[in-house]
């Protein structure tokens, strides 16, 4: 999700300590179950535990061959395919539910038979105030606003039923379970013994009959009027990790419930979908339409595939429109690019579809060719914001505005909204990054990516009114200030590492600090590495990892390898990524003393001679008269020289620093602190004195938690005074953007 939506309702995270559970006291007592069978395999094989519920801050680099080994540039398949579903569904819009029968089928990529599995059941969150989500949303509802807020009355919950589950015609019994210690009355994975083990490297195959009463929009998905956002709808297998993959020694279930700030993980597959709509309604959804669709009884039926992905979503709202383009770059196939949106919001169709197609050319450029043949961007109707910012394979939801004009925060918003739900389609999706346990790593690192596609074109952000227009006044700010102001200057120190889940956080801020701090503490990487530098490593991270699912030591490793400097890159991944260290630097002092004779003793012609103050005095008064005689149009300088000392010192973590020393005469040093001292000290001797002294002046380290100290002059002037005026009305500007977008 955007940070549009953060900044225009900040979106968060909360803390809550979770207590792993052995599955037989986290096994409720299924009702209207078949019970399940006793095999002497069950004893055998049901120690294949989950994954910590507190997984985070992954520091172990995933093993070369992890999830199937790097995919090269021409592989047979773009992922190493894990899972497929046929899924046949049918919307009744009157009633909010969709019908499916599913066939899913998943490879067993360990060395030993499985006989448990674990599917998500994420619409279960909604079905009432018992579930994971809605308890951790009361209990974090007063630590910082996010969407998710919406409530729900009688009619409006939304749920998902298993019906039938069968294995070869075999009934599969099965239970809810609490991976991660939540409360029992949460639905969201849900454990199946299957009667027949699935062998080392087999294939299971499950038959599925299932029925979703759609909620109310709510976290992304749902419906508002007759419009249907259905997301997270159907039942998804959970991911078996192995060892070498995201710190894994052994196998392990990778099952979270649906926390209220978390999003999703799963495996890379192909999906065959076929959606039945009453005629008339407006359809779009992930991967491409198939033939021509089918008409009876005045319904419609969609047909639409898509390979190598992790999830399926679609829309259907009736009376939307859709506006069409296509978009062709290097080593990508030719892309459809269309926008599916409802009348009222005609003005943000072509913006909407430009940023789009913008963003393939960037982000084919700079990270990696887009693979698919399709991306699809939709538009909510009014009031249901909650399902706008949303993201999932070759298909988004964007923003809705009924006016657009170049150079406004509302084109802004637009292209930003944009450009960020389409990044997620290269780090939530091509890269595969798990937004349970790193948020950081897909929210995190797209908004930074997204900040710097802004920057690289040169498109701040603007803070105008029809009044300011008339007056020629057009106050923008730099996408990366914005993001310190929330970042940095917002937040103190942080409260949890950029490294840490999505849910186990102190407070709902905490977790939507995460868009903002990973992009500026990315950035000030890139000013410390350079701009192409940094690009290089990041195209490596990118070719390494696609199809992969990476983790935090993963990217670390690439940017280390790429950039060339390995002990910068892990150096601020250790005060940073995991950890939560303050960044400061100031200047202390300068100090200035003429180099003049000192009363004392000295040799003359072999004899000490004592020289007294009155001596000294008439000496220096002689040589400063002779020197402003020959002088007499010098502005500075004397007959003696000065010695500078300038005094800086380090807050919190080592981040390398240049230090810039001007002087009387214009002249200026700048020097390098990339030592880890917390105080150094320069000094010159030089025929003028030091005027000023600036850490960091060409403001490089947006980590920087206080602007003001960063610099001194020997005089009163306003070079610090501007930068916490600065400060001052970068916060200024995104209240009244906050205050006028509401």
């Amino acid at each position: 999700m955007p940070l549009a939506a953060r900044q225009w309702g900040y979106r968060c995270a909360m803390t809550l300590a979770v207590v792993a559970l052995p599955l037989t006291t986290l096994a409720q007592t299924p009702t209207d179950m078949t019970p399940a069978p006793a095999s002497a395999s069950s004893a055998v094989l049901a120690d294949i535990p989950f994954v910590s519920p507190n997984a985070a801050n992954f520091q172990v680099p995933s093993a070369p061959d992890a999830w199937g080994g790097p995919r090269g540039e021409h592989p047979a398949t773009l992922s190493d395919r894990v899972v497929s579903y046929t899924i046949e569904a049918s919307l009744d819009p009157t009633r909010h539910t969709v019908d499916g029968k599913q066939t899913m089928t998943w490879r067993n990529r360990s060395s030993r038979p499985v006989n448990k599995i674990y599917l998500h059941l994420y619409l279960n969150a909604f079905e009432g105030p018992g579930s994971t989500f809605f308890t951790e949303r009361r209990l974090f509802s007063g630590s910082g606003h996010s969407r998710g807020n919406a409530s729900l009355k009688k009619g409006e919950w939304g749920y998902i039923e298993l019906n039938k589950v069968q294995q070869g015609g075999q009934p599969v019994s099965w239970r809810f379970v609490q991976p991660d210690g939540g409360p029992k009355t949460d639905h969201t994975v849900v454990e199946l013994d299957l009667p027949q083990a699935v062998p080392a490297q087999g294939t299971l195959s499950l038959d599925i009959d299932f029925h979703d009463q759609l909620p109310r929009v709510v976290e992304r998905t749902g419906w508002f009027g007759d419009f249907h956002l259905v997301g997270q709808w159907f039942p998804k297998i959970a991911v078996l990790e192995l060892p070498g993959e995201r710190g894994a020694t052994a196998p392990r279930w990778n099952a979270h419930e649906f926390h209220f700030h978390s999003e999703f993980f799963a495996d890379y597959g192909n999906f065959d979908v076929k959606l039945t709509v009453p005629k008339g309604y407006t359809v779009g959804a992930v991967g491409e339409e198939q033939g021509t669709p089918v008409e009876n009884d005045g319904k419609v039926t969609r047909h639409f595939v898509q390979t190598d992905v992790e999830d399926f979503a679609w829309v259907a709202a009736p009376g939307y429109k859709v506006q069409h383009t296509t978009w062709t770059g290097p080593g990508s196939p030719r892309v459809d690019v269309q926008v599916i949106y409802p009348p009222e919001y005609e003005a943000t169709a072509q913006p909407v579809l430009k940023a789009t197609t913008d963003s393939l050319t960037y982000f084919s450029h700079s990270l990696g060719p887009y693979p698919y043949r399709t991306i699809t961007a939709v538009v909510p109707p009014y009031n249901a914001s909650e399902a706008g910012g949303m993201e999932y394979p070759t298909f988004f939801t964007a923003e809705g505005l009924n006016k657009v004009t170049p150079d406004t925060l509302s084109q802004y918003k637009i292209d930003f909204v944009t450009i960020h739900e389409f990044g997620h389609g290269y780090f939530m999706g091509i890269l595969g990054s798990n937004e349970f346990e790193e948020p950081m790593l897909d929210e995190g690192m797209n908004e930074y990516w997204d900040d710097r596609m802004l920057v690289d074109r040169k498109q701040d952000i603007f803070f105008t009114t029809p009044l300011l227009s008339r007056l020629g006044i057009a106050p923008s700010m730099n996408p990366f200030d914005m993001e310190r102001l929330g970042g940095v200057l917002g937040i103190g120190t942080p409260s949890d590492s950029l490294d840490s889940n999505s849910w186990d956080r102190m407070s709902s801020s905490s977790y939507g600090s995460v868009y903002a701090r990973t992009a500026v503490t990315m950035r000030t990487l890139e000013n410390l590495l350079g701009h192409d530098v940094m690009g290089k490593a990041m195209k490596l991270y990118y070719a390494r990892w696609k199809f992969r699912h990476p983790d935090a030591a993963d990217l670390r490793d690439a940017l280390a390898e790429g950039s060339g400097k390995p002990e910068l890159v892990k150096a601020i991944f250790a005060s940073q990524v995991y950890g939560t260290d303050k960044v400061d630097a100031s200047v202390v002092s300068i100090e200035n003393e003429e180099q003049v004779p000192r009363a004392g003793t000295e040799m003359r012609g072999g004899k000490r001679v004592t020289l007294t103050a009155k001596d000294i005095d008439k000496k220096i008064d002689d040589a400063r008269a002779a020197w402003k005689k020959a002088h007499k149009d010098a502005r500075h300088g004397g007959p003696y020289p000065w010695q500078s000392t300038v005094t800086v010192r380090r807050t919190g973590a080592a981040v390398p620093r240049t230090v810039r020393i001007k002087f009387a005469d214009g002249s200026s040093e700048t020097l390098h602190w990339g030592d880890a001292s917390r105080w150094k000290r320069f000094s010159f001797i030089k025929p003028v004195k030091a005027v000023s002294a600036t850490v960091d002046p060409e403001r490089k380290i947006y980590l920087d938690a206080n602007s003001i100290n960063d610099s001194r002059t020997t005089k009163a002037n306003g070079a610090a005074s501007r930068r916490w005026s600065a400060d001052v009305a970068s916060f200024f500007q995104t209240f009244y953007a906050l205050v006028g977008s509401l």
